[in-house]
């Protein structure tokens, strides 16, 4: 009987067979590390997880704290569990709500305040007398004292304020107007949701309210020049007689103001139109619309509460009257303000763009800390030099322009306002942003007032009343 010869294909078949097995065995085991190193709480925290509300039967939910440990939200138990937030609208955007869905905080730190970390002899004890053990707390970066401040200045007037500390990312106060009481949020669900309501106070307009940017896109348009003229930017020189025409096209500056001769930096300052409507026929389309991209617009943002991208649409070969109203921050283009708040706080820090955040840390219910949450650099949106010039040009705007509402000798300010139209026959939507002290920023504040005029003469006040509160003025 013949001897079977060996088969060196098929030993090599079976050999790629097992070490691709192998593989897969490894990367499997790779993904599951990941998931519960790195996803794990974002996957427990879902929405979705349905796995996670019936921890609220053994845990009573956790206190949500502001940085100076004041309750913004904790459960009652008076006969039933009732949720109940102490400030009642002033933080209802931002804390959210935990009844007909979850929002806010409520939502972000749904995982940590169904979660107890209680004594392990008083977790049983509780276990076996059929009583819930009490959740952990989260602690947030919200400040009390600048959410009042910012709620009693935006008054009764649509629109939202957002303040950031530059240098972390932190989320100081978000303010969103009209709001609503979370205290009696199932009381006023269906007129909140009706459609005759027309307010929209549960939208966060922090977030996702999207508005032309007005003049505070000038930042983005200055940009773009100093890009591309590094070195010759302030040879550019415009003379304004309050109307810029060209071929058909008008474009006025506001209130018909004539501004005379401008250089480049007195232009910025005086927010004249007429001038960066001529500026903006100078740039390269399609570095300007590079430069949109890497500023975020169109692009997710690095923000865990639920908000709306912000939108530049303008390409290459765009026509002559889109490019005038996108160079004044008007046209297509739209802008949420914690968007514009974020691009501020990067000039900034140096051009170094920070990851916004909420919680601080989580506590027990004893005080022992469970889990930080550190402040995280997204990455640059500029350089350390373009970021300098920009807090320069938004200094003047201050000391010599349109933003000297906020001009005080407690404290230096560096920031842009705007006055965006949004329709025809309807006063403008109000804007400032921009930060103190100017030489060493430690508070960003963006301010959008719906249809109320000027931002120099309506947000830029706003502002300043924020600012006197963070430095005690």
């Amino acid at each position: 009987m013949k001897k079977a010869m060996p088969n060196p294909g098929a030993n090599r078949s079976i050999l790629t067979v097992t070490y691709l097995m192998v593989g897969l065995f490894v990367c499997m085991m790779g993904y599951f590390g990941y998931f519960l190193q790195v996803q794990k709480d974002h996957v427990i925290n879902n929405s979705y997880n349905s796995r996670l509300d019936r921890f609220s039967d053994r845990i009573v939910r956790g206190k949500i704290l502001s940085k100076d440990g004041r309750v913004l939200a904790e459960t009652k138990e008076e006969g039933e569990e009732r949720r109940v937030y102490p400030y009642g609208s002033l933080f209802a955007h931002v804390v959210g709500y935990s009844n007909n869905g979850k929002t806010g905080l409520e939502a972000l730190g749904n995982f940590y305040l169904l979660s107890s970390h209680m004594n392990l002899v008083e977790q049983t004890v509780n276990e076996l007398a059929g009583r819930k053990n009490i959740g952990d707390n989260v602690i947030t970066t919200l400040d009390v004292d600048l959410q009042q401040a910012a709620g009693e200045a935006l008054g009764d007037r649509r629109g939202s304020v957002v303040v950031l500390e530059p240098d972390t990312g932190k989320i100081l106060a978000m303010v969103s107007h009209p709001g609503f009481d979370p205290n009696t949020l199932g009381e006023d669900w269906d007129r909140l949701i009706s459609e005759e309501n027309t307010e929209a106070q549960l939208l966060n307009r922090g977030t996702q309210g999207v508005y032309p940017p007005g003049s505070t896109f000038k930042i983005v348009m200055m940009l773009e020049y100093i890009r591309e003229h590094p070195d010759t930017w302030q040879d550019f020189t415009f003379d304004c007689n309050g109307l810029y025409q060209q071929e058909e096209y008008t474009i006025s500056c506001y209130h018909g103001n004539v501004h005379g001769h401008q250089t480049l930096e007195q232009a910025f300052a005086n927010s004249c139109n007429g001038a960066f409507a001529a500026l903006g026929q100078e740039i390269d389309l399609g570095k300007m619309r590079n430069l949109t991209d890497q500023l975020l617009f169109n692009k997710d943002l690095p923000l865990t509460l639920a908000y709306s991208k912000s939108s530049f649409k303008m390409e290459e070969g765009a026509n002559l009257w889109e490019i005038l109203q996108t160079s004044i921050g008007q046209g297509s283009t739209q802008m949420t303000p914690i968007h514009n708040g974020m691009i501020t706080a990067a000039i900034a820090n140096g051009g170094v763009l920070m990851k916004p955040y909420l919680m601080e840390r989580v506590e027990s219910a004893a005080g022992e800390e469970i889990k930080k949450f550190l402040p995280e650099a997204w990455g640059n949106l500029m350089t350390a030099r373009e970021a300098e010039i920009l807090a320069d040009l938004m200094r003047r705007v201050v000391t010599e322009g349109t933003g000297s509402a906020v001009r005080t000798d407690a404290y230096s300010v560096a920031g842009k306002t705007g006055s965006a139209e949004f329709e025809t026959g309807r006063e403008t939507h109000a804007w400032f942003t921009g930060f103190a002290p100017a030489e060493d920023p430690r508070i960003v504040v963006t301010v959008v007032v719906e249809e109320s005029g000027s931002g120099g003469q309506v947000a830029a006040p706003i502002a300043r009343k924020i600012f006197d509160t963070f430095f005690d003025a």
